[in-house]
């Protein structure tokens, strides 16, 4: 959360700019994109550069093809995605470098876009390869990165790039994330409340022991609420609990009872005999699950538990389902959790692709603050980790001060 330079701190008149986007979208088979979403995010970015008469330059990935040229991987149904919400021309380019690449761009005018394949397609942009940086940096002379999706990574259009680009800054999506960042975290209307949800308590508890320091109050559900249940002393069932993480689970709750901060755990659940939409089930308390079934939704007390300790809230930070509710039977928790967030009084952000998925299936996107495009890069924010992208804006600014001095 370093201060960096944003895209209007650059004079970008009539340059080659190269925008690093994040178009990770979902592709069928058939090439047809199913959310646009992050194609969406970057557009006033774009919009931006183009007002300014630049050649702007479109990098990203999409998927995992590991280093090699997966067909379809490919970004071209994004350059015609692009065509049509620009209502202008997005030229494919058949590479993201070499020597075909160079003569496109070269042969650019202001005002043109073109958009470079697959960055993943190359090995050496997972492995932030400072040779691969600079030939990227080589196509512009302004490098914006847009893309906080993947700020969290020490990719090479990220990192290694902006040692060999005299421009670089952040662009206005990337500014917007940080910022409801800042005003969640760094000085937040009080009472401020967390709600963590999902599956395993091991892939958060970094979330979870940063927040409670800063916090007023904390909201557990999803698979994880079991394992802090069964640390304190509740059968749980067949429910999902990580044995090797109850004594972690215990020492969070400790430091939020030392810290003075409400921590919410679920009272009751909606129990399954098997993971499965077509399963039986019913609604217990927490102490009454039976031996054979698993809880797979928080229960409608916890559901007015939950929104009570949201009344007065200021500030609300929500990661994580309630529940699977990708099933039917078990989707009841997280709309009804999207439906007291989205209706609350408060600042609210909302962070993480399955949560992001539950806030828009319940119709209530609009009513949210601000939903974050990045999932990890959420995460490791919440964690109070140093994002590698951010710092490398950080350092060109840092860069470009000294350079003004001398």
């Amino acid at each position: 959360m370093e201060d960096i330079r944003y895209i209007d701190e650059v004079d970008l008149k009539g340059k080659t700019v190269l925008i690093r986007a994040d178009f990770n979208v979902p592709v069928d088979e058939k090439g047809n994109i199913s959310d646009d979403t992050r194609i969406r995010g970057v557009l006033p970015t774009i919009n931006y550069v183009l007002d300014e008469g630049c050649k702007v330059i479109l990098a990203s990935h999409l998927g995992r093809p590991k280093g090699k040229v997966v067909p379809n991987m490919s970004l071209a149904p994004v350059a015609k995605r692009l065509s049509r919400l620009l209502h202008k021309n997005v030229l494919m380019a058949p590479d993201c470098v070499g020597n075909e690449v160079e003569k496109i761009i070269a042969g650019m005018k202001s005002g043109d876009i073109v958009l470079l394949e697959n960055l993943r397609f190359h090995p050496e942009e997972e492995t932030n390869d400072a040779g691969f940086g600079k030939l990227l940096a080589s196509l512009c002379d302004v490098y914006i990165n847009d893309a906080f999706a993947t700020a969290h990574r020490s990719h090479a259009s990220n990192d290694a790039i902006t040692h060999y680009v005299t421009e670089c800054a952040g662009g206005l999506l990337m500014r917007r994330e940080i910022s409801y960042f800042k005003k969640a975290l760094e000085n937040p209307h009080r009472p401020l409340v967390a709600i963590i949800g999902g599956a395993k308590v091991s892939g958060k508890i970094q979330v979870i022991d940063n927040l409670i320091d800063q916090v007023d109050k904390l909201i557990i559900g999803g698979g994880m609420a079991f394992t802090f249940l069964k640390a304190i002393g509740f059968e749980v069932g067949n429910s999902l609990v990580e044995q090797d993480m109850l004594e972690t689970a215990l020492k969070a709750i400790d430091k939020a009872r030392k810290k003075g901060v409400k921590f919410y755990l679920p009272v009751d659940c909606v129990v399954a005999d098997k993971f499965d939409a077509a399963a039986e089930t019913k609604v217990t308390t927490v102490q009454e699950i039976p031996k054979e079934w698993m809880g797979l939704d928080i229960g409608p007390a916890t559901t007015t538990l939950f929104a009570e300790a949201l009344t007065n809230a200021k500030t609300i930070i929500w990661n994580g389902p309630m529940g699977v509710f990708e099933m039917d039977a078990f989707s009841r928790g997280t709309y009804a959790m999207v439906s007291n967030v989205a209706n609350s009084y408060a600042l609210t952000i909302v962070g993480g692709g399955d949560t992001d998925v539950a806030v828009h299936r319940a119709g209530e996107y609009m009513k949210i603050s601000y939903i974050s495009t990045g999932g990890g890069a959420f995460l490791e924010l919440l964690e109070g980790k140093y994002l590698p992208a951010i710092k490398a804006l950080h350092k060109t600014k840092a860069r470009d001060q000294e350079r003004r001095k001398s």
